[in-house]
């Protein structure tokens, strides 16, 4: 194999392998030519497994689901364990599946069903913010906006650290013209192509464990801090915010809907579009439980003494 020379911080001469030759996910290309009724049988073994002998974090999943629903009797808890380890094995074979999804096929399986308004807002000359949050399959929702959009559409995204799943991914979220930008330089960017139409996705239910700016309110029977960044995009830019709410019909098959959280030009109290948002999140959850990653620590953050309660946005 090739090899490259560089420098160690001593100064002294290492050798690497040559960077030219990295992997490449051909694995991944070569499971997508299976038909997916036969990865969803996989993904349901790879499901039970992992709900019955090999529960990932499930101390987590436990912990989250107990506190967002007390009135879950021990039964009821489990199903919903069982359910969330299946529903996140059918995503990952999905997520394969997309690497070779024909855009046809992508449409047929997420379908968006108001996107007019958008569409309308977009053919006068405006541009429009979607916020989602991590429901269901977030990946398809994104490649069915840009088979379906026909307008750029610019993606905010955190890179990944491994270099190699940062590439694969990239080119996945890629592939029907979609843009990604790193979430710190968003704004910087939108000012800087402020003179083209497009539309502006976030999945924004992440907790801000890095940001100064946070919201804090009540989320799934805790306090919950959120990001303010869409919100802060809408006030610098007065763009209008839809939310896009995804849900699973059945296996394989999505309904994306969406809710308007502010008009164009709308400079609403701080804090009211973070609040909107936190509301149909949640409305969100409670309608599909099993569908939103609960192995995730989302609750790290501890809500200061001095921070106050959350008040209702534009009030005092």
């Amino acid at each position: 194999m090739l090899k490259r020379v560089t420098a160690d911080d001593t100064g002294n001469s290492t050798t690497t392998p040559e960077a030219v030759r990295e992997r490449s996910a051909w694995w991944a290309r070569l499971v997508a030519l299976v038909p997916l009724d036969l990865l969803y049988g996989f993904a349901g073994f790879i499901g039970w497994l992992m709900g019955r002998f090999f529960p990932h974090r499930v101390h987590v999943v436990r912990e989250n689901l107990t506190r967002a629903f007390p009135d879950y009797d021990e039964p009821a808890l489990r199903r919903v364990i069982r359910a969330y380890y299946l529903g996140f094995a059918q995503v990952l074979v999905e997520v394969v599946k997309a690497v070779r999804m024909k855009p046809d096929e992508l449409q047929r399986r997420v379908r968006i069903t108001n996107l007019a308004p958008v569409r309308e807002l977009l053919d006068e000359g405006q541009s429009v913010l979607l916020v989602a949050a991590h429901q269901c399959n977030w990946e398809w929702l994104l490649l069915g906006l840009a088979v379906q959009l026909g307008y750029p559409l610019d993606a905010a995204y955190k890179p990944l650290v491994n270099s190699w799943a940062e590439r694969e991914m990239k080119k996945l979220r890629t592939r029907f013209g979609s843009r990604l930008v790193p979430a710190t330089d968003l704004l910087p960017d939108i000012i800087k192509r402020r003179g083209i139409t497009r539309v502006i996705a976030m999945v924004a239910d992440q907790e801000p464990t890095t940001s100064e700016h946070k919201y804090w309110t009540r989320f799934l029977n805790r306090d919950s801090a959120f990001y303010m960044g869409p919100e802060e995009i809408a006030r610098a830019t007065r763009f209008p915010v839809f939310f896009l709410g995804l849900k699973r019909v059945r296996r394989g098959f999505y309904e994306v809907s969406l809710t308007a959280l502010t008009t164009a030009g709308e400079q609403p109290a701080s804090g009211t579009v973070t609040e909107r948002y936190a509301r149909l999140v949640e409305a969100q959850i409670h309608d599909s439980p099993p569908d939103w990653p609960w192995s995730h620590k989302r609750w790290k953050l501890k809500r200061s003494l001095y921070s106050g309660r959350a008040r209702a946005p534009g009030s005092g």
